[in-house]
């Protein structure tokens, strides 16, 4: 049985390694093997080619993937994101119709997007799901609108568009409209990290998504109880540190699609918290289609974290609910650690196959 390798990378965040190719050569350097860049824009506001050109073959020296990513695909969210429509010329569908043109000829075919945000409000406000003025389903049929104005553009420039498992989307809202395009150019990006935001147990999360999975964002979480009592709240861990099971996942993930990149998604800083207030009326009435299982999937992990943490055997709440101002030793340290588990767990399921 032979199994292909798949690869180990980061996503950049924020302005902590830089523009160009430096970037590159800091992350190569930390025995990383592609990179995930957050918006295209980043590299360069106005799409010179002389700067892309430069990041390209830095890449292609030093021998890194390259996923690039291309703004968010919400209408009702698009003003938060001028620079996308500055690259058209105040038309967002042909600046992103730029984007995928300039990923093309980069050799860049693998692009993320997410369906909104997280803002800096208290649960339930704090995505774009809670918008009164837009309810989510008019949202969702902007969404699906959108990924259908955009299709011939991706399709023509034969590149890849991965929609984030995002903390503002449940993964079947996100199934329904990756199946309803039905095409290659249209698939998923999964964060495990995100789906317990919408009361869904990750693991059953990752399998539903795993036949769509084009690109990983990956890390670890610990949940436990909030502290009213009411729901539960969310942690985010290098791979590895929490309470997902990486083996299986993998096993999931690379089933579908051995050659997929297993991209960590690192936290500078920021422990990742987020309360999911299951007893909210206005909560609840955000989810039609919560599944009572998965709910108590989850509430089964916030009792275990409890009990680990009372044992020493994981670390309480309250040392996990804290922000390191040292956010690029932070980053760097929880991808090293991801970074490291992944690659144990490749080389375990390696040594697995190889016997067989």
């Amino acid at each position: 049985m032979t199994l292909v390798g798949s690869d180990i990378s980061l996503v950049r965040v924020g302005d902590l390694w830089g523009h160009g190719p430096e970037m590159l050569e800091t992350l190569h350097a930390q025995g990383l093997d592609g990179v995930n860049v957050r918006t295209l824009a980043d590299l360069s506001p106005t799409l010179d080619l002389g700067e892309l050109n430069a990041f390209r073959q830095k890449a292609d020296e030093l021998g890194m993937y390259v996923e690039m990513g291309v703004g968010k695909i919400n209408p009702y969210m698009t003003a938060e994101l001028p620079e996308v429509r500055a690259l058209g010329e105040g038309d967002y569908v042909a600046g992103m119709d730029r984007m995928f043109r300039v990923c093309a000829e980069m050799g860049w075919r693998t692009l993320w997007t997410a369906c909104a945000g997280v803002k800096e409000y208290a649960a339930p406000h704090d995505t774009d799901r809670a918008r009164r003025e837009a309810p989510w389903p008019e949202q969702l049929r902007a969404i699906r609108g959108l990924v259908g104005l955009l299709l011939p553009s991706l399709r023509h420039h034969d590149v890849v568009l991965g929609i984030e498992t995002h903390e503002e989307i449940t993964t079947g809202e996100l199934l329904h409209i990756v199946e309803d395009v039905d095409d290659p150019h249209v698939g998923i990006c999964l964060d495990p990290g995100n789906p317990i935001a919408r009361g869904e147990d990750p693991r059953e999360a990752v399998r539903r998504v795993a036949p769509h999975v084009v690109s990983t964002q990956l890390r670890d979480l610990a949940v436990f109880p909030s502290p009213d009592g009411d729901g539960l709240t969310r942690f985010l861990l290098p791979c590895g540190d929490g309470q997902l099971d990486w083996r299986e996942i993998l096993d999931v993930l690379l089933a579908a699609n051995p050659a997929l990149n297993l991209t960590i998604e690192g936290v500078g800083g920021w422990s990742g918290r987020m309360d999911v207030p299951l007893a909210d009326p206005f909560w609840r009435s955000l989810h039609p289609a919560l599944d009572e299982d998965e709910l108590d999937a989850l509430r089964a992990l916030a009792s275990a974290s409890e009990t680990d943490a009372e044992a020493g055997a994981r670390p309480a709440f309250a040392a996990l609910d804290t922000f390191r101002s040292d956010q690029r030793a932070a980053h760097d340290a929880f991808v090293s650690r991801a970074a490291a588990h992944l690659r144990s767990v490749l080389a375990e399921r390696t040594a697995s196959a190889s016997v067989l």
